[in-house]
């Protein structure tokens, strides 16, 4: 797993407000798309979710990442689509 993938996964995640909802939009299973996350948060030692059993909130420093990790994920699509 590299940074990207699961920053992809953690935006989808934010998007769609369930890992349900974005494994599914990801065609992936909701264990993978969970342990991606938990795998990033591991990374960079910090929890970016809070999370409940029927409600998901970005921490502080979940917002933050969630910010510039959009922008990233943007400036590759659009880098993707001109080549």
């Amino acid at each position: 797993m590299t940074t990207l993938d699961a920053l992809r996964v953690f935006v989808e995640v934010v998007r769609a407000g369930s890992f349900t909802s974005a494994a599914r939009r990801l065609s992936i299973s909701k264990s993978l798309a969970s342990k991606r996350v938990a795998a990033l948060e591991d990374e960079l030692s910090v929890s970016l979710l809070n999370r409940s059993t029927r409600s998901l909130r970005l921490t502080e420093a979940g917002q933050i990442y969630y910010e510039h990790g959009l922008r990233v994920i943007e400036e590759l699509q659009t880098a993707e689509a001109q080549v």
